[in-house]
């Protein structure tokens, strides 16, 4: 877990994060890398990194990946990315182009883009890729039936919906994403989120069409 500041229309919020190491003795996948590359990088502890896995594009996220992504010896691992927080990531590195007058940087790519239902595999763990957009336009969560853990991003935690501060940037789309994605998932299955302590499917599901109230203040706010 690290702490870091993260940008919401134009203003500063200090959000922790649990960056997930998946694997085995050899390999690992990184999601969610965050704030300090260091931390991270000490757990993965010498492995190498096959990917860096993104579930979201905000600022604290895309600060490491480059840094966990790289091996000189091994050659970078792949950056993974949704489409739909593409303008996320862009406005980073352009931004990080101009503060390190690293031009390079701005025609930055992800090394791939995640798609909804794609799989990929590490140390035999089959991950399914969950399109859970709401607290981005890109979010995904990351689904292992036959190990039944979910790694949900920002957009499930234990006992809320993921925000920033006490912002939710879309909430009534994240509480869809939720319903839809998890509802048909085990209620034994493991969430491991991006932000404070793990939970179920099933704890949560008790608790998640109460939420809907959360969308309704913040249509009256607006």
């Amino acid at each position: 877990m690290t702490s870091g500041p993260v940008t919401l229309d134009d203003e500063k919020f200090t959000v922790e994060v649990n960056s997930w190491v998946v694997g085995d003795d050899d390999a690992v996948i990184v999601i969610d890398p965050a704030n300090d590359a260091e931390a991270v990088l000490k757990v993965v502890d010498g492995r190498e990194v096959m990917a860096v896995v993104c579930t979201n594009g905000r600022d604290n996220v895309l600060s490491t990946v480059l840094e966990v992504a790289s091996d000189e010896e091994r050659g970078d691992a792949e950056i993974l990315l949704h489409r739909g927080d593409r303008s996320l990531w862009r406005d980073f590195f352009r931004q990080l182009a101009l503060e390190t007058e690293d031009e390079e940087l701005k025609s930055l790519e992800p090394d791939q883009y995640l798609e909804d239902g794609g799989t990929f595999e590490i140390a035999g763990i089959q991950l399914e890729v969950l399109h859970t957009p709401g607290f981005t336009p890109g979010s995904v969560s990351l689904y292992s039936e036959g190990d039944a853990v979910l790694f949900t991003g920002h957009t499930l935690l234990r006992g809320k919906p993921g925000s920033i501060g006490d912002e939710y940037p879309e909430l009534h789309t994240q509480l869809n994403s939720i319903s839809a994605q998890f509802g048909q998932i085990p209620g034994d299955t493991r969430v491991l989120p991006a932000q404070g302590e793990e939970t179920t499917v099933g704890e949560e599901a008790d608790r998640w069409e109460s939420w809907y109230s959360l969308s309704n203040r913040s249509d009256e706010d607006a």
